[in-house]
């Protein structure tokens, strides 16, 4: 009989569609419960709705420590044991999210939440580098992230039809049913990657050298270190988005929609990313993104700043549906390339590049939001800075690796 890991591997419209879904609990944790972030912090008695964002922040500080604990057992025991136990916690963070009565209870259901995302979310990564690698591994990443998107567009406006058939705990269980579809499908369907002879101890030092491998080597160290400056202008906005559509624009019923749209051009990039990647390589198509999207935030802060007010909807829809476009483009492709030269040790290499780049994107995203004072401001100049600063990291990256192999430009 052949074991797990000899059976046939997934198509790819199956394979696709289900790391999406393990990928994606992290996304629906956030996004669903945005339309209830008000009404939640009522009952549960916050005097500052600032602080409902730390319902997003916890979540995040979660997925970042996870990944440490995550990517090492699944290096160890295998890919589906550690999504297994991860997906296990997940909707045990749920259940205590639903019954809380306090906000702390909340936070600690939110922090398990975030813990046990972090497994399906990391592993999902090792399970496709298993099996792909360089411009087919962010060929199918691009898929993955494309379907993936559906999520994010869709969850505010699943939470808002929740909160009108019923409670917002009813969210949280929502949250259960979904996980427990992931867990059976995985379990039925997926075969396991990492054989037996592939496997490594769990050991300290196993671990503590595998670390120091990611971190010397410079093109990983410094695309994951980019990834999170970057990123956390759109933790940012995850944190601060239901304030400033509510706030400035008046909109609450229709924030769902208003979230879909911008969602969806992420997932329309990564389509577009899926489909130029193969030609065009990684590189030049995150540099050009990168690029772009910093020169429209300086440019579109520096019209905010002089004209001291809101820009209307139509004009900030407009710039965060091109900046989300970019930043649909840099998902993928940061994290392949940042992952490119690390496929021997797979599965912790995912875990350390996720827990490093999340650190970094909360951190700044939770402070992006705290710094919300009833206008754009905050926001759309982080995207600025941030673009600039990971722009500088690309540039001096890719100077010094041209420079390594003799002014030789790389194909990917």
């Amino acid at each position: 009989m052949k074991q797990a890991h000899e059976a046939q591997p997934m198509k790819a419209g199956e394979f696709i569609p289900l790391m999406a879904l393990l990928m994606s609990l992290v996304a629906l944790s956030i996004d669903a419960i945005l339309p209830a972030l008000p009404l939640i912090g009522e009952d549960l008695g916050l005097a500052n709705s600032n602080d409902a964002q730390l319902m997003v922040g916890v979540l995040f500080l979660g997925l970042a420590i996870g990944q440490i604990f995550f990517g090492p057992m699944s290096d160890s025991y295998g890919r589906k044991p550690a999504i297994y136990l991860g997906l296990v916690i997940f909707l045990a963070g749920s259940v205590i999210s639903a019954l809380a009565t306090d906000y702390t209870l909340m936070l600690v259901g939110r922090f398990l939440q975030g813990i046990g995302a972090s497994g399906p979310r990391t592993i999902s990564i090792a399970l496709i580098r298993d099996q792909y690698e360089g411009r087919a591994m962010a060929r199918i990443m691009s898929f993955i992230m494309a379907v993936f998107i559906l999520v994010p567009t869709i969850a505010p406006a699943l939470g808002q039809m929740i909160l009108q058939l019923a409670q917002w705990h009813s969210i949280f269980y929502s949250f259960c049913l979904l996980g427990t579809i992931a867990l059976i499908w995985f379990a039925l369907r997926q075969p396991e990657t990492l054989s037996l002879e592939n496997r490594s101890p769990f050991s300290r030092t196993h671990i503590w050298g595998s670390i120091k491998i990611i971190l010397a080597n410079r093109q990983s160290r410094s695309y994951m270190i980019a990834a999170g400056v970057v990123f956390g202008a759109f933790v940012g906005y995850l944190n601060s988005a239901q304030q400033i559509f509510q706030d400035i624009y008046f909109i609450t019923d229709l924030f769902p929609l208003y979230f879909a749209v911008l969602a969806l051009s992420i997932g329309i990039a990564s389509f577009v990313n899926a489909k130029l990647v193969i030609k065009h390589g990684m590189r030049k198509l995150s540099q050009t993104a990168l690029v772009a999207m910093t020169i429209l935030a300086l440019g579109f802060s520096l019209m905010v700043a002089l004209t001291n007010s809101a820009p209307p909807l139509w004009g900030f829809m407009a710039y965060m549906i091109t900046s989300f476009f970019c930043i649909g483009l840099l998902f993928s492709n940061f994290n392949a390339l940042a992952m490119e030269p690390l496929g021997k040790i797979a599965g912790i290499a995912s875990a350390v590049i996720g827990s490093v780049t999340t650190f970094i994107c909360m951190a700044i995203g939770v402070t992006i939001g705290q710094i919300y004072n009833g206008t754009v401001l905050p926001l759309v100049s982080s995207f600025a800075i941030l673009g600039l600063i990971s722009l500088l990291i690309v540039f001096w990256v890719e100077r010094k690796s041209t420079t390594a192999i003799g002014s030789q430009p790389t194909s990917r």
